[in-house]
C-alpha cells in the first residue's frame, strides 16, 4: 500500500464511503481505485488528487497533505546515481535489494531522519 492509497481508503471509510460508489462518482472504476488503494497503481497524477479532494471536500491544509502523499506514492520507482558518490549508489541498491526486509521500526527511523534533510 502506497502513502497515498493508505490515505484514501483512510478517507473512505471516516465519510462512510462504499469503493464502488467512490469509483461511480470519479468516474474510473472500482478496479481502479481498489488497486490504488493497494498501491498497484502508479501514483495518481494531478488531477485525480483534485478530484478526490472535491469528492471529500478537504479544506486546504488536507489537499495539500494529499498532494504531497501522492508525490511519495510511486510504487515503482527508479533511482538515478550516475555523478552521485560509490557510498551513495551502493546505498540505493542495498536499500533497493533489502527494503523488504527491515523492520518497521528502521523504516520510520530512516523516514523520519530523511524527512529532517
Amino acid at each position: 500500500m502506497t502513502p497515498f492509497g493508505q490515505k484514501l481508503r483512510e478517507l473512505r471509510h471516516q465519510h462512510g464511503r462504499q469503493l464502488k460508489d467512490m469509483a461511480k462518482a470519479l468516474r474510473v472504476s472500482s478496479a481502479y481505485l481498489s488497486a490504488l488503494e493497494h498501491g498497484h497503481r502508479a501514483r495518481p497524477k494531478a488531477g485525480f488528487v483534485q478530484q478526490v479532494a472535491a469528492f471529500f471536500n478537504l479544506a486546504w491544509d488536507e489537499v495539500d497533505e494529499l498532494k504531497a502523499l501522492a508525490d511519495l506514492s510511486d510504487p515503482k520507482i527508479s533511482i538515478e546515481t550516475g555523478g552521485l558518490s560509490p557510498l551513495a549508489t551502493e546505498l540505493a541498491n542495498r536499500l533497493a535489494k533489502r527494503i523488504g526486509e527491515l523492520e518497521p521500526a528502521l523504516l520510520h527511523d530512516l523516514n523520519e531522519r530523511l524527512k529532517q534533510s
